[in-house]
């Protein structure tokens, strides 16, 4: 069985419009959202390339096991690139903005 990948989720919209917050706590609760999910990058990451290194040594590991990971690896570092191309975007949209 394959389990889904998961990751810490954003508020929803209508979560937000229920609560009020300040800009500060908003920006810690994005802080801590985006070090969650750069940390679960990192995770696969160091997953995959310790699968991999039991594989060269010889260890009892399937090998459909550290592609799975490495997969995953893959992806998950792919969508996190694509997330901050989004946000770059974004942000320099921004900035072109007039008052």
């Amino acid at each position: 069985m394959i389990n889904p990948i998961s990751g810490p989720a954003l508020p929803t919209a209508a979560a937000a419009n229920t609560e009020r917050t300040s800009p500060f706590e908003a920006q810690k609760s994005f802080s801590s959202w985006l070090k969650d999910s750069i940390e679960q990058v990192n995770k696969a990451q160091v997953e995959s390339d310790q699968m991999t290194q039991k594989l060269i040594q010889g260890e009892d590991v399937e090998l459909h096991e550290v592609m799975i990971a490495a997969s995953k690896a893959s992806v998950t570092l792919q969508a996190t690139i694509e997330v901050r191309n989004k946000v770059v975007d974004a942000y320099k949209e921004v900035m072109r903005m007039q008052l």
